[in-house]
């Protein structure tokens, strides 16, 4: 009869030693995951992908525990996440007019500044099936022809180039992003795509790219700010400066961007 009692009081004892002992991972936990690392949101147009994914490389080698971490996609798209609530850190434009949405509605933490130019380029498949030779060329009967949509800063710049040249452009597709628009030449998809020429240089072999004397005639600036609101205000701005640093300014150029 003894043998169960002696059982139900030891039960207690070892649950006393085991619940601190959780206690105490629990807690470790919780420290590796609010002290070791600190997380930087950067919300950045599609034609930066590559380029500031090597940014936030060095960035994190700068700056130890800390981890940016990117959402891509057509400006006007973040800045309206950015609008309806969504936590970012900072925001990188490929046009002023998007970021002068942020500004307009007191979500920029910082004035804006310039980092980067871009102009375009048009994409065909590597073998050019439609002899795509011009921008007007992107006109042609029977052309399958990609563009970004007029809302987003590629979109923009081509209805603005076809606007300066007197060219009508009929796409069959108007895509959100310029990594929209390059996939559907990659994919095989289309005959010609209006990206930026950066987009030509990242796709490398992957494409043809087709320049045009007068795409300096229309050049897309890129702003940058920190968010006003973010938790990480001065990890945001410190983002900031290293993308106009020498560091960032030197890993943009060698992807084809301009300089402000």
């Amino acid at each position: 009869m003894n043998k169960p009692l002696r059982k139900l009081v030891l039960l207690p004892a070892v649950l006393a030693l085991v619940l601190p002992l959780a206690a105490c991972g629990g807690d470790d936990d919780g420290e590796a995951g609010n002290g070791g690392t600190t997380t930087l949101t950067v919300y950045a147009a599609a034609s930066l992908t590559s380029t500031f994914e090597q940014i936030g490389d060095e960035f994190e080698k700068a700056h130890d525990g800390v981890e940016v971490e990117f959402s891509f996609g057509g400006s006007s798209d973040l800045v309206t996440q950015i609008q309806e609530g969504a936590e970012a850190d900072v925001f990188a434009s490929a046009d002023t007019a998007n970021m002068d949405k942020l500004v307009d509605a007191d979500l920029a933490g910082e004035d804006p500044r310039d980092f980067a130019t871009n102009t375009l380029e048009i994409a065909t498949p590597p073998d050019n099936p439609a002899e795509v030779a011009s921008f007007q060329d992107l006109a042609s009967k029977g052309l399958q022809l990609v563009v970004c949509a007029p809302e987003v800063p590629c979109g923009a710049a081509t209805q603005t180039m076809a606007d300066n040249l007197g060219v009508t452009l009929k796409p069959v597709s108007e895509e959100q992003s310029v990594t929209d628009v390059l996939a559907k030449v990659t994919s095989g998809e289309a005959d010609a795509g209006v990206v930026y020429r950066t987009d030509v240089t990242a796709a490398g072999d992957a494409v043809h790219g087709v320049t045009f004397p007068e795409s300096g005639d229309v050049v897309n600036t890129y702003p940058i700010a920190p968010v006003d609101g973010s938790d990480e205000s001065d990890l945001a701005a410190q983002f900031v400066e290293f993308v106009l640093g020498d560091t960032g300014q030197q890993i943009l150029q060698d992807a084809g961007f301009g300089q402000p």
